[in-house]
């Protein structure tokens, strides 16, 4: 095929600026038209990526075909891929594990050690991988089918297991296994040899190994993001997000919050029952769901062109166990640059989704001359307070501030960065509590104050500074256990966790979304929620270093409260909440552990100290500010 989604890009991003008024500031962004490749093979979409102004062309090949070069262009004769292979099938009872995911597309989170790709004028074939077929119970799953891109192979989902007599089969992820204590396949190993690429290794990461099941249930396949859950009925694992086809997100299949772009997901397992009432989706990726009786049979298949592993058959059953979802490949270049302008100064600026991005880490100053005349959007956030020593509790988030304002310049607004709170230090006396983090100021337009410091052995933990501000750290042996309070009932902040008895760990410091929880027994308490950063700012290009990842496994979290120490031989308490670290929150420390230093430019609480050991340093904070391009 070679159907192009725009015949002149250069004249409709052209079209596209033209409507946003940005000229009536400014001058519009300029098209700096030089010449990429001339290829052909595939759907083709051209697009601007979001942030860099760079246009792309996708090659985009859900069926077998050729990407052939005729000529090299001025950029440099370098390709990104994306090769995804088919989906292994379901099984009698466990979900089949996605294909193999590799890309080496620049920033990408599993692009770590894939080899990358200078072209000439030849063809390159391009096999895309069959999804393992579906079957009747009760029988295991086959693996999927590989997918290859020139040199670049992808291995083949795993097949799930077959009650009492077949493991989970390994594939680039793997299979689910059955019941009874069937085990579940294993990813790809990237020291396992690879015949197809022998004279080019394969890198890591190329598949996620799979959850295995329960000793009484059937394990959801794994996924390229992550592996499968334990069962009845365990969840696929979580596919990979991309946007190599583009930022609109043309491949691939809704994750976690609706966003586009997931491929190779895991199917998910069988439930125990024929009718248990529900049956957990996965999270994303084109994985199929468990079957049961009188459910629809096409929803426990993998989606085509998803890699995602077929969807398992009920335990007892003799009906239908999931097909794989067939592969893909895509294959991008430069063509071309858009330049745009910033109206302000200060920062790290970027551009993405129409926006103007300032980023400030440090402080600094933000300043725009007459000609500006914009509302823009903010979200300024405290320091995180540290945590406190000898099972302490851990500290509390720094204020989490969004909110929008016109301005109209000239103007010049300083930015400072609040430093995160000391630690509490550990002796074997009543002893340091965490300090609380310092506040970030945008100007005279907003302060967020910083979060309380986690409370020491019989030292009281602190409330924000600031009524209306940050979060309380976590309660450790305070007089009369009292927790210490966040601000304004959520508004900005949540109480740290209570502390209830003796002996007894630190409690969890509070977070943006939740309030601490309190120790229980010798275990330290879980650290409040953070939250996610507000979509304007949510650039694909930094998921990986605005925040970090939280509950629904995207990036972009920060203001999570710190956990709590554990005292003698309890169980620290997580940092941003239950299952972390999230949101770059500090853990607490175990035993006689250092409570682990929350990150910086996240906002959030530093951990409790162990026994007789330190706590942890709260994060820094960070000002965001966004307006029209």
């Amino acid at each position: 095929m070679g159907l192009r989604s725009q015949n002149n890009p250069i004249a409709a991003y052209l079209d596209v600026f033209s409507k946003t008024g940005t000229d009536a500031v400014s001058p519009a962004p300029v098209p700096v038209v030089t010449s990429g490749l001339t290829a052909t093979g595939g759907v083709i979409s051209d697009y601007a990526e979001p942030g860099s102004g760079n246009i792309y062309r996708a090659h985009i090949f859900t069926s077998s075909g050729a990407f052939n070069v005729s000529a090299i262009g001025d950029y440099p004769a370098n390709v990104e891929y994306l090769v995804v292979a088919g989906g292994g099938g379901g099984g009698y009872e466990g979900g089949g594990g996605a294909g193999g995911f590799r890309t080496n597309q620049s920033g990408h989170p599993l692009a770590t050690g894939n080899p990358g790709f200078p072209v000439t004028t030849t063809s390159y074939p391009v096999v895309i991988g069959a999804g393992a077929g579906g079957q009747l119970s009760p029988a295991d799953g086959s693996n999927g089918t590989d997918s290859s891109f020139g040199p670049i192979t992808s291995k083949g989902g795993g097949g799930a297991g077959r009650y009492n007599t077949i493991n989970g089969k390994p594939g680039g992820s793997g299979g689910g296994g059955y019941s009874s204590g069937g085990g579940g396949g294993s990813g790809y190993n990237p020291s396992t040899p690879a015949p197809v690429l022998a004279a080019v290794p394969l890198p890591s990461p190329y598949g996620i190994t799979q959850g295995n099941d329960g000793a009484a249930s059937a394990g959801g396949g794994g996924g390229a993001g992550g592996g499968g859950s334990t069962g009845p009925g365990g969840k696929g694992g979580i596919g990979a997000r991309t946007d190599i086809a583009g930022p609109s997100y043309p491949i691939g299949t809704p994750g976690p919050g609706g966003s586009g772009g997931y491929l190779a997901g895991g199917g998910s397992g069988a439930p125990g029952s024929a009718s248990p009432g529900s049956v957990p989706g996965p999270d994303g990726g084109g994985g199929g769901r468990g079957y049961y009786q009188g459910f629809s049979n096409p929803l426990v298949n993998g989606v085509a062109a998803t890699g995602g592993g077929g969807g398992g058959e009920w335990a007892g059953g003799t009906g239908f166990q999931g097909a794989g979802g067939s592969g893909i490949v895509v294959v991008r270049y430069q063509i071309g640059q858009l330049t745009a302008t910033a109206k302000a100064t200060g920062g790290s600026v970027s551009f993405y989704n129409g926006k103007t991005i300032h980023t400030f880490t440090n402080s600094g100053t933000f300043a725009a001359p007459p000609s500006f005349n914009e509302t823009i959007e903010y979200l300024v956030v405290g320091a995180g307070g540290g945590g406190g020593a000898d099972w302490g509790g851990g500290g509390g988030a720094g204020a989490f501030i969004p909110g929008t304002t016109p301005l109209t310049g000239p103007f010049s607004h300083t930015i400072t960065i609040g430093g995160g709170g000391t630690e509490g230090v550990g002796t074997n006396s009543p002893n340091g509590g965490g300090n609380s983090g310092d506040q970030t100021v945008f100007g005279t337009i907003i302060t967020a104050t910083g979060g309380g410091g986690g409370g020491g052995e019989q030292v009281a933990a602190k409330a924000s500074p600031d009524p209306n501000g940050g979060s309380g750290g976590g309660s450790q042996r305070a007089p009369g256990g009292a927790p210490s309070s966040g601000g304004a009932g959520g508004t900005y902040g949540n109480p740290g966790g209570n502390y209830d008895s003796n002996p007894e760990g630190g409690a969890g410091g509070g977070g943006a979304g939740s309030g601490g929880s309190s120790a229980t027994s010798n275990d330290g308490g879980i650290g409040g929620t953070g939250l996610e950063i507000p979509s304007t700012f949510r650039d694909p290009k930094a998921a990986t270093s605005l925040g970090t990842p939280g509950p629904n496994s995207q990036g972009y979290w920060i203001a999570g409260g710190g956990g709590g120490g554990a005292y003698s031989s309890g169980g620290p308490g997580s940092g941003g909440g239950p299952g972390g670290p999230y949101a770059g929150a500090g853990p607490g420390g175990g035993g006689t552990v250092k409570g682990t230093a929350a990150l910086s430019s996240t906002g959030s609480g530093g951990g409790g100290g162990g026994s007789n050991n330190d706590g942890g340093r709260g994060g820094s904070g960070i000002v965001l500010i966004a307006y029209p391009s």
